[in-house]
This record gives structure tokens, sequence and C-alpha cells, in this order.
């Protein structure tokens, strides 16, 4: 059993109490726009991070972080990247590996708007886990976690914290 932690944009902000709310988590996923590589050390320094790069990520992130990132949970194939579209609605760019090869669980960033759905037509969980940053177009800072255990997902919990407007 795993439990995993996923976010998005955080532009490089990380919410304090993000951490309280991972702190049981084994992984952490972070499906792009990190901000800076400052982020990123300080997410991978509290728990092991997967992570790809977004568009606001500048070359420092981009050369250690992939724009799609491929693993393995307890045998749950997990894809992310992060800017990935949604069921019926992918990017053009993620739509033939989604197709040819779907996963068990997508992973997708971008929106800033939290969105847990199931893609009936290619059979896989799509979360977007809003995101967490202080900067952009949402009212609410987001987060998910959840279990894995062996091919099962469960125990969803989502994180809100409203937006500090600046």
């Amino acid at each position: 059993m795993t439990k995993i932690g996923i976010l998005s944009d955080t532009h490089g902000f990380i919410e304090p109490r993000l951490f309280d709310f991972f702190a049981s988590c084994d992984l952490l996923f972070h499906a792009g726009d990190m901000g800076n590589m400052e982020t990123a050390d300080a997410l991978s320094a509290f728990k092991p991070l997967i992570a790809v790069h977004g568009n606001i990520d500048g070359s420092d992130v981009r050369a250690v972080y992939p724009e799609i990132q491929r693993t393995d949970c307890e045998g749950v194939d997990i894809l992310m990247t992060h800017i990935g579209g949604y069921p019926a609605r992918y990017e053009r760019k993620i739509y033939p590996i989604l197709k040819n090869h779907p996963p068990k669980l997508f992973i997708a960033g971008h929106s800033h708007i939290l969105k847990v759905m199931y893609d009936q037509t290619l059979q896989f969980l799509h979360i977007n886990p809003g995101a967490m940053g202080n900067s952009g177009i949402h009212q609410v800072k987001t987060a998910v976690r959840l279990v894995v255990d062996g091919n099962d997902m469960k125990n969803l919990e989502i994180f809100e914290l409203p937006r500090r407007m600046e």
C-alpha cells in the first residue's frame, strides 16, 4: 500500500499547510509549473518526488524534470504531464499515448481547476489536482492524496484552502 500526494501549479510557492496534508504520503507527484528549482528541492527533501516540467518552468527545471513521466506504483501504470486536457478533449500531443497505451492513472495540471474524472472510453482515472500556488485564475488552492493498494486506487482526499489574493 502506497499513499501518494498529487499537486500542480505551485508557481514557486509552497503552502506550508500542505506539508501536514502530505505528511502520511510515501510519494509525491507534481504535475508541472513548479516555478523554480527551490520548490522542487523543498518537495523532494520532504518526500520522494516524481515530477514533470510545465509551460512556465525555466531551463533549470526542464533539465531535471521531463515533459512526460511514466511510472509504476504497485502495479498501477501512471502517466503524468502538465498540459493534458480532459476526457474527449485531450491535448494533441498526449492523446496518441493515451489511446495506444492507456495508463491506469493519468495526472495533468495546467488548468488550475481540480477535476477527478473517469475516462469511460479509455478506461482510466484522470486527476487534475488544481493549483497550489498563489498566482493564476483559481480562487481555491487544491491538492489530492490517495492510496494505491495493489491494482486498486482508493481513499481519495482533497486539500482545499482559499487562495490569498495579492
